[in-house]
């Protein structure tokens, strides 16, 4: 949990003092952003991978996310996060926990998963890489390289189906060598949500320790 919440939650942005973007990949991120920003909501079923062969490790999981401008519902590893633009609710069942919180969306070096399809925009000088085809689908890569010199990451490709501008997966690679892959295998738009997705019911979880950091 810890790592796919780093990879999500904590992609280190670094300040933006010199930029190199190569125009042709910011017409394509640009393309894409303008196209998420389109839709009411977005749901995104997706595979969640980390490797580092040095240290033979290797972790798959799956998991949803639900997003409807700032907020979302986040479900990896059988806990549940809800953010409601105010408070972050996370519910871990395996524990009979609940723990509410403010989600600092303003700290330094963090972005939250409503941000995963436009965090390129600080941080990264960008330029376009090779295109694949999978299944069909044209999936044209961008390479971003932190302009931070100190950051964890070591350079990240994002894959771009040129047809759908939806994100089709994101590769990250560390400068520990770790390398971790977000596959969206779902991506649907504009689907029929309950009023209270983004309510939290403490009523259900009676059973739960309840932790209210705030």
């Amino acid at each position: 949990m810890k790592n796919f919440t780093t990879f999500i939650l904590t992609l280190i942005i670094g300040f933006c003092h010199a930029q190199n973007r190569d125009p042709d990949a910011q017409t394509l991120l640009n393309e894409m952003s303008a196209k998420v920003n389109e839709y009411d909501n977005m749901v995104l079923e997706f595979k969640y991978a980390l490797d580092n062969s040095e240290e033979n490790i290797h972790q798959d999981t799956r998991g949803d996310i639900t997003l409807v401008g700032d907020n979302y519902v986040l479900n990896i590893l059988g806990i549940t996060r809800i953010f409601d633009g105010e408070k972050l609710i996370t519910i871990s069942p395996e524990d009979e926990e609940v723990t509410i919180s403010k989600q600092n969306t303003t700290e330094e070096n963090t972005i939250t998963p409503s941000q995963l399809l436009t965090f390129y925009e600080e941080g990264y000088n960008y330029k376009m890489d090779i295109i694949q085809n999978v299944r069909g689908r044209k999936i044209q890569y961008i390479k971003l390289n932190p302009i931070d010199s100190n950051s964890e990451i070591s350079y990240v490709l994002l894959g771009i189906d040129t047809n759908t501008k939806h994100v089709y997966n994101l590769i990250e690679i560390g400068s520990n060598g770790t390398k971790t892959t977000l596959t969206i295998n779902a991506f649907k738009i504009n689907q029929p949500l309950s009023e209270t997705l983004f309510t939290f019911d403490a009523a259900k979880y009676s059973d739960y320790y309840i932790n209210n950091l705030d």
